[in-house]
């Protein structure tokens, strides 16, 4: 259950890169936002601020918690930055869900997002329990399970790029990310993080 240096690499690249991509939504101009969206985000700016602060400051300190040198080396630092990382997640989950109701793409999306919002606002209280309890394995789980649905932020953005190139509808494509962002990242965090008998993988 341990991530690679490779992959940590890649997983922090993309991550900042995103939160740097998206950071224009934070300067309030309207002409950030997408146009099929722009005047239902123009009426529902406190969710929308609420959801992209907390989103961001997740998708931005997430990866530091995977980074096994820090972790080991400043325990401190590394629960400050937990830290931080759950109350983004809070704040984030809370807006995404008072944001789900008015998706683009109408109920299905809207549904999509707001599950979504759930499974990652109860995995990092799952995380959060975990590690009051002192069960440092299962942190470590539900943490890594946390941040495949904080890391939807970057898988949809690819996937709308890809849509984009392949000359899509819009509005279909749309509706069916809000479900494939998440759903096939958590998928694989619950195999990686899954129990393993003695000796039949690494060990956690």
């Amino acid at each position: 259950m341990r991530i690679t240096r490779a992959g940590w690499a890649v997983m922090t690249a993309l991550s900042t890169l995103i939160v740097a991509v998206s950071a224009k939504y934070l300067d309030f101009d309207p002409a950030g936002f997408f146009t099929q969206q722009r005047a239902t985000y123009l009426s529902h700016q406190l969710p929308l601020y609420v959801h992209i602060f907390g989103a961001l400051t997740a998708l931005l300190v997430g990866p530091w918690q995977f980074a096994a040198r820090l972790r080991e080396r400043r325990p401190r630092l590394h629960r400050r930055i937990g830290v931080t990382y759950l109350l983004g997640c809070l704040v984030g989950g809370v807006g995404a869900l008072l944001m789900a109701p008015v998706a683009y793409g109408g109920a299905v999306s809207g549904f999509g997002f707001a599950c979504l919002a759930v499974a990652w606002l109860v995995t990092g209280g799952a995380g959060l329990r975990a590690i009051l309890d002192g069960r440092v394995t299962d942190h470590r789980r539900w943490m890594i399970r946390s941040f495949a649905l904080t890391f939807a932020a970057v898988t949809l953005r690819l996937m709308l790029i890809a849509v984009a190139a392949a000359h899509l509808d819009f509005r279909t494509s749309y509706t069916a990310i809000a479900w494939l962002c998440w759903v096939p990242n958590l998928l694989l965090a619950c195999w990686f993080t899954r129990s393993r008998r003695p000796g039949a993988g690494a060990a956690a």
